[in-house]
């Protein structure tokens, strides 16, 4: 997919089927549920006195089964092969909308929302297995990118339906409409998911929990055994609770502040879909076809700084009573709110996206449907959570809208601080990722040499300070530095090593007692199954030559044999943080954007593993 990008995807059988099924899934969803409170405020099957009742009701009902079956359609997800699950969930969604399509033409209000219950049933038996498969069917340089592809189809989806609700009820005759629209795009889900490829189960042998409470419970705790995992869920339920409350709030926000054109709350709508999806789509290309958790923080900032601009923006739109939607889009005076609006949504995108695909990554292969299903109790919860704060802070505390925007984007700053805090990764991949993309421009070749799994000892010239961190960049799979503790010290990079779990060394004359530790931690890495890093020449090179390897790698893979990948850096000689020149760090920065180009060779077997001839490696690598 690097040669040809994400949209290469939908060109694949292994993909595409997938991509329609789900995205005419979500169209359906937000085609029916729209359409029946459509209905409800305006068609005349329900009174005046029930319509508030009902419109709220509607929301909570498809929500409901959500907190009672994700738990179990995890469970069933992970013990069935996915492909034949997913087209049952699709003819199920047939048989509902079936029922629904019958209930519209007799104008059974209760008869509909009923079966807007078991809409919200279908969609909570989809949602783990929607995800769980994507692993299996995507490399792990897709994953990114046809997560991203997901987000932009859901999206995209939900704005079609939404709209597409609004035409039909307009239309005359609109339940015959309506009742065959859901009806139709039904059948076609279950059509184009007949040519899923099968993705085997995760644990067939399974025995399914079926008490939703004490299973819920369950999966929550599961979920919370990988730190990154849980937090990365929690963050991602964050972007929903976001995103229900600006979505929540245009239809009054545009009454308010715009003129109280239904036409407005579309452009708004839209421009958030649309942001969204854009957003996620430059995940691929920002990531470098891996899960690249560095830009996440982009995009939880992003999302900040536009919540805020929006807040100042709103005191600059001109409207008019009535405005027509594009009278409003062409005065430039509004441009700014539009612009805010869809870059609050498009750096969400950006936000969410590698969280969604770290958690279908990192989940053991037993249980990610199981973890994705807690994924999505959560998603749920807060969600439902976000309607209760804007019920306080706006009717009760009676805040304006504006202010309430404001809020938002301040809480999301608190909101995303505390899950960095918890989990330094992000915060380091963040520096990373901004260093290998301001002042270096990093090649690589090779890298299917390393291991996707398992121990392995990564062996590299020495040129810069800033090695450690160009590596790891490079490479998704956590890395353990063993480096000069006076490097591992340094001020400004001291924070950033010890985030990355980083191994100081130094000679047996300088700290005997540390020289021992460090091969103690490099022994226990290897055991847990981690990747460790060396530099064997033992310090930075002052001439830009490879040094003499030192006899330590010999003795790290004498006690734990395992294979050893011969690395070599190229151009960073010269660079502010080598010697060239004089020491490094001390002289102006001249080089900036600069190519550098990381190769690995292919692993070598413990049994031949030698100082001498892994230089000799590495220098036919440069």
């Amino acid at each position: 997919m690097s040669e040809h990008g994400q949209f290469s995807l939908l060109s694949k059988r292994r993909f595409l089927p997938y991509f329609l099924t789900q995205a005419l899934g979500a169209f359906n969803d937000n085609l029916y549920k729209n359409a029946l409170l459509l209905m409800i405020a305006f068609g005349g099957i329900a009174s005046n006195d029930d319509s508030a009742l009902l419109t709220n009701l509607a929301a909570g009902i498809f929500i409901l089964p959500f907190f009672l079956f994700s738990p179990i359609a995890g469970q069933i997800a992970d013990k069935m092969e996915k492909s034949q699950l997913i087209r049952w969930t699709k003819a199920l969604e047939v048989v509902i909308m079936s029922l629904a399509a019958v209930s519209i033409l007799a104008g059974n209000v209760w008869g509909l929302m009923a079966l807007l219950f078991l809409m919200g049933l279908q969609s909570a038996i989809f949602g783990p297995v929607k995800f769980a498969l994507l692993p299996q069917h995507l490399s792990q340089d897709e994953l990114v990118g046809g997560n991203a592809l997901v987000e932009m189809g859901t999206f995209i989806a939900i704005l079609a339906g939404t709209i597409c609700a609004g035409l039909l009820f307009d239309f005359e005759n609109s339940a015959q409409w309506i009742a065959a629209g859901i009806v139709g795009f039904a059948i076609l889900g279950l059509l184009t998911s007949r040519f899923i490829p099968e993705a085997t189960a995760n644990d067939p042998t399974l025995n399914i929990n079926w008490n939703p409470f004490t299973e819920l419970l369950n999966t929550i705790r599961q979920a919370r055994e990988n730190r990154a995992v849980y937090l990365s869920i929690v963050a991602i339920s964050w972007f929903w609770f976001i995103g229900a409350s600006y979505l929540t709030q245009f239809p009054n926000f545009s009454k308010e502040y715009l003129g109280g054109s239904t036409q407005l709350v579309t452009v708004l709508l839209t421009l958030f879909s649309l942001g969204v999806a854009a957003g996620s789509l430059v995940c691929e290309k920002l990531s470098g076809h891996k899960v690249e958790l560095g830009i996440v923080p982009i995009g939880s900032l992003g999302m900040s700084v536009f919540g805020v601009d929006l807040w100042f923006a709103i005191d600059q739109i001109q409207v008019v009573e009535g405005m027509t939607a594009m009278a409003f889009i062409e005065n430039s005076a509004n441009w700014r709110l539009m612009m805010d609006i869809a870059l609050v949504s498009a750096f969400g995108g950006l936000f969410v996206v590698p969280l969604q695909a770290l958690i279908q990554q990192r989940s053991d292969d037993k249980n990610r449907a199981q973890i994705i299903a807690a994924n999505n109790v959560l998603n749920a919860l807060f969600m439902v959570v976000s309607a209760g704060v804007g019920i306080l802070l706006l009717a009760v505390l009676e805040m304006s809208i504006g202010d309430y925007f404001l809020v938002l984007a301040i809480m999301n700053l608190v909101v995303a601080s505390y899950v960095y805090a918890q989990v330094p990764e992000f915060v380091l991949r963040f520096g990373i990722w901004i260093l290998s993309h301001t002042m270096y421009r990093v090649s690589h070749k090779g890298l299917e040499n390393i291991p996707e799994e398992g121990p392995a000892v990564l062996v590299c010239n020495h040129v810069s300070y800033v090695d450690a961190l160009l590596i790891a960049g490079t490479y998704q799979r956590p890395i353990r530095f063993v480096m000069d503790k006076n490097i591992a010290q340094m001020k400004g990079l001291k924070t950033f090593f010890k985030l990355a779990k980083t191994i100081p060394i130094c000679s047996p004359k300088a700290d005997a007692e540390m020289y021992e530790n460090a091969f103690e931690r490099i022994k226990a890495e290897l055991d847990d199954g981690e990747l460790v890093c060396i530099f064997p020449e033992g310090k930075l090179t002052k001439d830009g030559e490879v040094d003499e390897f030192k006899k330590g790698i010999e003795r790290i893979i004498e006690e734990t044999p395992v294979p050893v990948i011969p690395m070599a850096l190229d151009g960073l000689w010269g660079s502010f943080f080598s010697h060239k020149g004089g020491h490094a760090l001390t002289t102006k920065p001249k080089r900036f954007w600069s190519k550098v180009s990381l190769t690995a060779g292919v692993a070598v077997e413990p049994q031949q593993v030698s100082a001498n001839d892994l230089r000799q490696r590495v220098l036919k690598l440069l």
